[in-house]
């Protein structure tokens, strides 16, 4: 990914307040047990049993991703997240619904992507990710051509790529982009398919703090 060197980062700051002492006990005791394994990742062998994989690339709390897995427990569903309070956060919903079918990462999201086999994944999502609104600060952007070329590879045919985000100038970027790539087509056929999010999205708090300078605009975009 030339375009997009993995020392880059996506993201500002790994880590802020302490973690408070459930935090730090599940951090200790949890979160070996549904840490992604270091090497290559082969989501067959991790779930068995799981009929789809989804992967959310920056779940923040993990309200939204803990949300879905427990509404989708035929799923295997893999987190990423470089903020260590937003890992700690999530930990605490999965002891919280006795999820079984949720797998984590805290780091990279395009690290875990190179160690994805290729057309592993039914759905990935991008929500909100941090905007980087200042110009020269764009080239930080999770979503550059490299980052979708290996998105491309490791989606199924079909699969859904979910893209929301409340700047202006986000979606725009992010549109001309991934018209630029030979692996999505963008679903929507209506206003309507942009301005409403997924009939099973889960708002989050921090999506409800209304951070950016436009209400939020939903991207759906299909594997080719």
């Amino acid at each position: 990914m030339a375009d997009h060197p993995t020392d880059l980062r996506t993201y500002g700051r790994v880590k802020s307040r302490p973690l408070k002492p459930r935090q730090a006990r599940l951090m200790e005791a949890l979160l070996p047990a549904v840490a992604l394994p270091d090497g290559d990742i082969d989501p067959d062998a991790i779930a068995p049993w799981a009929r789809q994989t989804w992967l959310e690339a920056g779940f923040g709390a993990g309200e939204h991703l803990a949300a879905q897995a427990e509404r989708r427990p035929d799923v295997l569903f893999l987190g990423v997240e470089p903020f260590v309070n937003g890992v700690a956060a999530c930990l605490a919903q999965i002891e919280d619904r006795a999820l079984r079918n949720v797998r984590l990462l805290q780091g990279d999201v395009r690290d875990l992507i190179a160690r994805l086999p290729a057309g592993s994944l039914d759905r990935l999502y991008v929500l909100f990710p941090d905007p980087w609104p200042k110009a020269r600060h764009r080239k930080r952007r999770l979503i550059q051509p490299g980052f979708l070329a290996q998105a491309g590879r490791v989606m199924k045919p079909g699969a859904r790529l979910v893209f929301a985000t409340d700047w202006a100038d986000y979606a725009d970027w992010t549109l001309q982009r991934v018209a630029a790539s030979p692996s999505f087509r963008w679903t929507a056929e209506r206003a309507g398919d942009w301005r409403a999010p997924p009939s099973d999205h889960v708002t989050t708090r921090y999506q409800a703090k209304r951070l950016g300078d436009c209400e939020p605009i939903w991207l759906t975009f299909e594997r080719a």
